[in-house]
This record gives C-alpha cells, sequence and structure tokens, in this order.
C-alpha cells in the first residue's frame, strides 16, 4: 500500500491512503489519525489501512479526492531517529562495510515541494539523492535478517547539502540542514511487477532519476552498487541500542561505478568532471533552479511519486562594520 501525510496545520499531520497510480487519495481518519500511530501498533492497523487501498484502487472509495503531492509533508513528519548512511560503492572501494552511519536532526524532515533554501551564498548549494526506509522496533544487536524483516515503509530522500568553498562538505551538522522526502511511503509489497520484486535483500533494484532544470544529471541503479544493504545498515545501527519504531535510516547518496549512469549529486558530478578534465564545469545550484528525483516502477509509473523542488538562495550576509570586534 501506499500512505502519505498531508498538512492539517499540525506537527504530525493527517494520514492518507494512497493509489496506486497516485492519482487520488482517502483519509484514514477512521483507522488511524498519523503514521506514527500506525507503526506502533502495525500489525494491528495495517490490514485496516490494505482493505481501504484495495477499495481505493477499485473505485469504491466514496470519499475519494484528487491527490496532490504539494499539500504533502514528509511522510513521517517527526522521527524517533534518523540515520544517514553511506551505502554505494566508490571507485576504488573495495571495502563492503558500513563506511559511515550518521545521526540526523529529527526535526528538519520536510515535504516534497518544499523550496530547497540556502541563506548563505558563502555555502554551494547542492542534493544528494537517495533511498530510506522506515522501521518498526528493531532489538539491540539483531541480525541483519531481523533487521530486514522490521522494514515498514520505503521512500526517496534528497539530503540538501551546503559545500564550503572547495566543494567539500562542512564538517557541521549544519551542512545537512534539511532532508526532503518523496510525497509517499509504500509498503515493500507494492515493489512487485509481473510476479518479480525489486525489493530483495535489503536493496531496491530500480533507478533513481535526478534531473536539474529538466536535463538528466544521473539515471542510477540502486541495487547493483549497493555493497551495503538495509539489513546490515539497522543492524550496525541497533548495535548498542534498541531502534523504535518510526525510525528511518537513509542510504546516503546513491552511486554507481558505471559514470554513464550519471550521477545523484551535483558535487558527484563535479568529481568526476575534475578527475576527467582537470577542472569541473557543472555549476552549484542556483536561485530559480528546478530539483526532480524520482522512481519509475516496471510498468513506468512513478511509484512514489516526485521530489520536486525549486532553488532560493538567500542574501549574502552582511560584512561586519569597520572596527567591530
Amino acid at each position: 500500500m501506499k500512505l502519505a501525510t498531508l498538512n492539517d496545520g499540525s506537527r504530525d499531520g493527517q494520514l492518507v491512503v494512497v493509489s496506486r497510480d497516485l492519482t487520488s487519495a482517502h483519509y484514514a481518519t477512521g483507522i488511524a489519525n498519523h503514521l506514527q500511530q500506525v507503526l506502533e501498533d502495525w500489525n494491528f492497523y495495517s490490514p485496516q489501512l490494505q482493505d481501504l487501498y484495495d477499495t481505493l484502487n477499485h473505485g469504491k472509495a466514496r470519499h475519494a479526492f484528487a491527490f496532490e503531492p504539494s499539500q504533502c509533508l514528509a511522510p513521517l513528519p517527526r522521527a524517533y531517529l534518523f540515520a544517514k548512511g553511506d551505502a554505494f560503492a566508490t571507485a576504488g572501494d573495495s571495502k563492503d562495510q558500513v563506511r559511515s552511519l550518521h545521526l540526523l536532526f529529527g526535526d528538519a524532515l520536510q515535504g516534497p515541494c518544499t523550496p530547497l533554501k540556502n541563506d548563505n551564498r558563502a555555502q554551494m548549494t547542492d542534493f544528494d539523492a537517495g533511498i530510506a526506509v522506515i522501521t518498526g522496533d528493531v532489538a539491540q544487536a539483531a541480525t541483519n535478517g531481523q533487521a530486514i524483516e522490521a522494514v515498514r515503509l520505503l521512500m526517496l530522500v534528497n539530503h540538501v547539502h551546503l559545500r564550503g568553498p572547495s566543494g567539500d562538505v562542512a564538517r557541521l551538522h549544519a551542512a545537512i540542514p534539511c532532508s526532503v522526502f518523496s510525497p509517499v511511503a509504500v509498503t515493500p509489497d507494492e515493489l512487485v511487477w509481473g510476479g518479480e520484486s525489486a525489493w530483495s535483500q535489503g536493496r531496491l533494484n530500480l533507478t533513481l532519476q535526478c534531473n536539474v532544470n529538466g536535463r538528466k544529471l544521473g539515471l542510477c541503479d540502486t541495487g547493483s552498487d549497493m555493497v551495503v544493504p538495509f539489513g546490515e545498515l539497522i543492524s550496525k545501527l541497533g548495535q548498542l541500542r534498541d531502534v523504535r519504531a518510526g525510525s528511518i535510516l537513509s542510504s546516503g547518496e546513491v552511486r554507481n561505478l558505471d559514470s554513464s549512469r550519471g550521477f545523484c549529486s551535483i558535487a558527484a558530478r563535479r568529481s568526476h568532471e575534475a578527475a576527467q578534465n582537470g577542472t569541473s564545469a557543472t555549476p552549484w545550484l542556483a536561485q530559480g533552479d528546478h530539483v526532480l528525483i524520482d522512481m519509475k516502477g516496471r510498468d513506468g509509473q512513478s511509484v512514489f511519486g516526485a521530489i520536486d523542488q525549486q532553488v532560493h538562495i538567500g542574501p549574502q550576509p552582511k560584512p561586519a562594520a569597520e572596527g567591530a570586534r
């Protein structure tokens, strides 16, 4: 099934069930008000939501309405825990291990059409696109298999990056001021076409599309070069703690060793250009640019809906007055 959270002015928003083709939705109010409620008692609520989802897809939901992604918050607007991994291979890196796993601020979870903002022109504006999962409860020291069984929902994520003058990510939490999510989160059983699942062994085997101003930046395979699958990422996160229902774990930026597939961040493309040509030609994001991140299923239809953002670059900070200390 596919779930979204509409902005009703509250912090947790209003849970809705969304049709498979993303054209219509139905309030889940008679079942649950928000997604965290569902995650905390998944076995009780999810069958009821599945029944509503089936009714909606058959065109029999009496109070269905047109689904509008621009009205969405993040599917889970507030998370108990939010972590970003580094799950994809890098050229010259043969280590099949978790290279990094960073906790992020959980209150900066934004909806798919939130403007991509940078209020400091001294920092270069960028994005990196990946896959994220929402978990149920995972006991401390769970095995990879136990961890993957706790994946309840998948979604797309864009980590907004503010990079230093050299293009490097500043070593501060402020380097990722917010993360933006697809309008819809989907259950793993939705990822089946022709009897074959694209969700296998903790990897999502589909293509992540990244466009800037209508031009392709990347058509990256999200499965082939994922050296650390989600089961291992979740297990790593849970080595020293219980992972509570309503935790979000991101794969980090999707990368492919085959550069012909493109890139999921400006920084990755610039790095490739510099290695090939000695200099980088692709500009950082600028005022008015348009970033679109989407994923199509094997039927050609959008799976999660698109992250669709306009870039807003704020004014240069005023210099300190002469003589000021």
